[in-house]
């Protein structure tokens, strides 16, 4: 009996997890294809390109999402359960609140390591599939920016001249082995520099050890200088920016590659970053399914659902912003950053405890 009874609500919990999650998704593919639509308006594509990536992009918004999925499969569940009375009969059978509870939470615990091993892969390489595809088509692609095997290369267009850079990978806000080619609009070259390093924290670069070839009808002349600057359109921060994308990266990817990655230029505070608020996920989603089985199980009331409903919204919303607020003090280092990514699950994981004793009692 105690097995027919976990798998019913096994079962049905996540059924309910399921079907929210589909409601959800469909609710992604049509703001979203707006977006891709007015992306596409002046390309020559059918209406299938941007279907077809909206499709691929949503999923990655619904893990970004899936603890307040969560919380509103769990209170659905528990709503529907107390309201038809099974939540009755189920303690007849000698499962408390507690010990439900419990099942659920574990459940959705489990869920959440097995979206991070199973469906996360699969969602960064849609990702980045997209990210790829969307580069194809975009209209502004005078100016580019990549990193490669050989290091970092970067595509300027001015009004009158354009400009191609390459160095090795950046290293806090400077680049090294710095070659500079600057063009006329028909790609003739008209100056070659060469600089041992670049500092590119601002736009403006300032250039040491330099060495300036200019062309000019068959002549080149050559000058030394120590320091010398560019304006650039780049900085420090929008070359980090542009392939600072979590959506990319898998758990297992930066898990298994961290080292691999560091050494191609990103950042080991991004990378650390991103590891750990994919590594919160299950937990986010055991303390959500927590607090809506608190909220749904402090009492037997079928006319308390409306109020249970204002105050899931809330506390939704509350969390959101409490996230947020927690990961600005760490990015600003008012805080250690792990610390802020995981203060919000400390917090909540307090409040939970509270009121797992409340509803024992009842």
């Amino acid at each position: 009996m105690n097995n027919i009874i976990l798998n019913y609500l096994l079962k049905n919990f996540l059924k309910s997890f399921i079907i929210i999650t589909v409601i959800f998704y469909c609710f992604g593919i049509i703001l979203n294809l707006f977006e891709e639509i007015e992306f596409f308006k002046t390309s020559n594509v059918s209406i299938l390109m941007p279907l077809m990536l909206t499709s691929i992009f949503v999923p990655s918004l619904i893990i970004k999402i899936l603890p307040f999925i969560i919380f509103i499969s769990s209170m659905w569940f528990m709503v529907k359960i107390r309201n038809n009375r099974e939540l009755l009969n189920l303690k007849v059978y000698g499962y408390s609140n507690i010990k439900i509870f419990f099942i659920l939470a574990f459940t959705s615990f489990i869920l959440g390591w097995i979206i991070l091993f199973f469906v996360n892969p699969v969602s960064s390489s849609l990702v980045k599939y997209y990210e790829k595809t969307k580069s194809d088509y975009a209209r502004d692609i005078d100016h580019l920016v990549t990193f490669n095997k050989n290091g970092l290369w970067i595509k300027e267009t001015f009004s009158n001249q354009e400009r191609i850079v390459t160095a090795t990978n950046p290293d806090g806000y400077e680049i090294f082995e710095v070659n500079i080619y600057e063009l006329t609009k028909d790609f003739r070259l008209i100056k070659k520099i060469v600089s041992k390093k670049a500092n590119i924290k601002l736009n403006r670069w300032t250039l040491t050890d330099v060495s300036i070839f200019t062309f000019d009808k068959g002549v080149v002349n050559k000058r030394m200088l120590k320091n010398y600057s560019i304006e650039s359109i780049y900085n420090h921060d929008k070359i980090i920016n542009l392939f600072n994308n979590t959506d990319t990266f898998s758990f297992l990817e930066v898990s298994l590659n961290f080292k691999d990655m560091l050494n191609k230029g990103y950042k080991k505070h991004f990378l650390k970053e991103s590891l750990h608020m994919m590594m919160t996920l299950p937990f986010y989603l055991f303390v959500m399914t927590a607090l809506a089985s608190i909220l749904t199980l402090y009492t037997m009331k079928s006319s308390e659902n409306f109020k249970f409903i204002i105050i899931g919204l809330i506390v939704c919303v509350l969390i959101y912003y409490f996230k947020d607020l927690s990961l600005a003090l760490g990015k600003t280092d008012r805080i250690p950053l792990i610390l802020s990514i995981w203060t919000p699950v400390i917090a909540l994981s307090f409040f939970t405890i509270i009121g797992v004793i409340q509803i024992n009692e009842k």
